[in-house]
């Protein structure tokens, strides 16, 4: 199923031309809408989306292509990490999976999408208010797209970490489809509140244990102690040291964290005031009470590696210590090689203020309560987003819990998705379209495994590859 241009922004919430003058009238009902979604299944049955592409791939010519754009010196980094198992691999080729979800059928209902809502890239972090809460934390590849293909993302990956953990095949089949259930039941939920109640709407990580399993409440807890203990300040305390005048200055720990160059690091403050340009007036103004003292280049994740990050070290008079990360934005592979041409709006903020504007402001769609340090800047053609260091961030090692915390956590991610995706105007009839899940679960599991499979034998090639 394909619709034209004018449909696809018609389908992302937004007008289809601007100036015209339309005549008022009011949404249509819940019931209408839940309905347009059902019909939608006469159109694209449910079962096509469990169809796997078959066409021609080349998945170690996109990861050659990624490859290029990055820091030559940590590509070797890169491979390294993303051939320590087959579900490292998978953290790291959404763009892979983006060009083949372009060759497969699709529902053409555009949300803002993750882009890359695999089991590890959701986790805690620290609200404005200090309590924890529990979300989708990477937006690097945030665009509009097809709300099945953040699902799908997610599924598969509860199949390869099962199948990389040596799981019972009943447990990650319960996985899977409890998964789709939950997102159904959680999406249905959320487009019977306000929209205004929806936006509110968030998990809390402290509270959150009631009703589980004992075994996934004492995995909670651990999750949420250890997210509590990764503050600011103890990245600040274990990553500096003064130098004889006092001033803070960044260990270097090569390869992962290396000086920045004289040049740029001179050019340190006038970037970081480009980022206040963008920033919230709050933080401009909590941000004069510290000075720059330092910057190095930090290495994060699987799919980041060799991409330009690095962090930022502010002290004030007392000793006090602040770190702020800046993380390189590129295209979201959802449209480079997912070929989802985006709404004109958004061309029009990449084009204006590039590609971090992007990532920043999907960001605050998707999550339900957002970093308030948020910002972005260009410098030399590179975008850049901006955002705090270690603000109790932390998350749930998937590979280390047994069966049921396994599925309790996959369920809760599944929720989370379905939280952020009710975000957008057309999420009553994608739950009109989803249903209660049980159909969906099934084709999805399906899929899932199918993936699972292309994934792996994506995996050999690669590290056959590098044995060459």
């Amino acid at each position: 199923m394909r619709m034209s241009n004018d449909a696809g922004l018609a389908s992302a919430g937004l007008p289809r031309a601007e100036g015209t003058a339309e005549s008022w009238s009011l949404p249509a009902p819940l019931s209408e809408r839940l309905d347009a979604g059902r019909r939608l299944r006469r159109r694209l049955p449910r079962r096509l989306l469990g169809e796997l592409s078959n066409g021609p791939r080349d998945p170690l010519g996109i990861i050659e292509q990624q490859n290029a754009g990055r820091r030559q010196d940590l590509v070797p980094l890169r491979t390294s990490r993303m051939s320590q198992s087959p579900f490292a691999f998978y953290r790291g080729t959404a763009a892979i999976m983006a060009a083949d979800f372009s060759a497969e059928e699709r529902s053409e209902l555009l949300v803002p999408a993750c882009g890359d809502a695999h089991l590890s890239n959701f986790g805690f972090y620290a609200s404005p208010q200090r309590t924890l809460v529990f979300d989708l934390n990477d937006f690097d590849e945030a665009a509009w797209a097809p709300w099945e293909w953040d699902l799908k993302r997610l599924v598969a990956s509860a199949v390869i970490a099962g199948q990389a953990g040596s799981r019972d095949e009943a447990a990650i089949r319960s996985t899977v489809l409890g998964a789709v259930r939950s997102y159904a039941f959680a999406l249905r939920k959320a487009v019977g509140m306000s929209p205004r109640d929806r936006f509110y709407t968030h998990l809390d990580a402290d509270g959150g244990s009631s009703g589980l399993h004992p075994q996934s409440q004492k995995v909670l807890r651990r999750a949420v102690k250890q997210a509590k203990k990764h503050t600011g300040e103890r990245a600040a305390r274990r990553l500096t040291a003064p130098d004889p005048d006092g001033r803070l200055r960044f260990i270097e720990q090569p390869p992962t964290m290396v000086r920045i160059d004289p040049e740029l690091r001179d050019r340190q403050v006038h970037l970081v005031r480009r980022y206040l340009d963008t920033a919230n007036a709050d933080i401009r103004l909590l941000l004069r009470h510290y000075v720059v003292s330092d910057a190095i280049r930090r290495v994060v994740g699987v799919g980041s590696v060799g991409t330009r990050c690095a962090l930022s070290l502010f002290q004030d008079g007392d000793g006090n210590a602040m770190i702020l990360q800046s993380k390189e934005a590129g295209r979201s592979v959802l449209e480079q090689y997912g070929g989802i041409p985006q709404p004109r709006a958004v061309n029009e903020v990449v084009a204006a203020r590039g590609e971090g504007a992007r990532v920043v402001a999907l960001q605050r769609v998707l999550q339900a309560v957002s970093d308030p340090f948020l910002g972005y800047l260009r410098f030399d053609e590179v975008d850049l987003y901006v955002r705090q260091f270690h603000d109790m961030k932390g998350g749930i090692d998937a590979d280390e819990l047994e069966d049921e915390p396994f599925e309790t956590y996959s369920r809760a991610c599944a929720v989370t998705l379905a939280r952020a995706h009710g975000q957008s105007p057309l999420s009553s009839m994608i739950s009109g379209y989803v249903g209660r899940g049980r159909r969906l679960g099934e084709v999805l599991l399906e899929w899932a495994y199918a993936y699972a499979a292309r994934s792996r034998a994506d995996y050999d090639a690669f590290v056959t590859a590098q044995t060459r």
